[in-house]
């Protein structure tokens, strides 16, 4: 089983891969679409797409000769899940400090 989440924030750490997710976000594209977009080689993009898809990002369906990537919508929805439990936990934090009184600060 695929651990989305801490596997997503691992995948997206690299900035050149960043750049190839926040891509498929805008819209599905094949390896070398992505290869003419970016600064990097078919071969690298092919390698970033295996982690982002071993990371559970992305997914990619067979069109013709071609592998076509897109978001994976619960690897996405796991990820914004652990993001959106870090907010919560935050702002919980941040309403006992402001609603401590000035004794309990101390």
């Amino acid at each position: 089983m695929i651990t989305y989440a801490s596997g997503g924030w691992t995948a997206l750490a690299d900035p050149t891969r960043r750049s190839v997710f926040e891509r498929i976000v805008e819209r599905p594209c094949s390896v070398g679409e992505l290869a003419r977009e970016l600064p990097v080689s078919r071969p690298a993009v092919s390698q970033h797409l295996k982690v982002l898809k071993d990371a559970g990002l992305v997914i990619d369906t067979r069109a013709g000769k071609q592998r076509i990537y897109r978001i994976d919508p619960d690897g996405l929805a796991a990820l914004r899940a652990e993001l959106d439990r870090f907010w919560t936990k935050a702002l919980a934090s941040y309403k006992v400090a402001v609603e401590q009184t000035p004794e309990e600060k101390q």
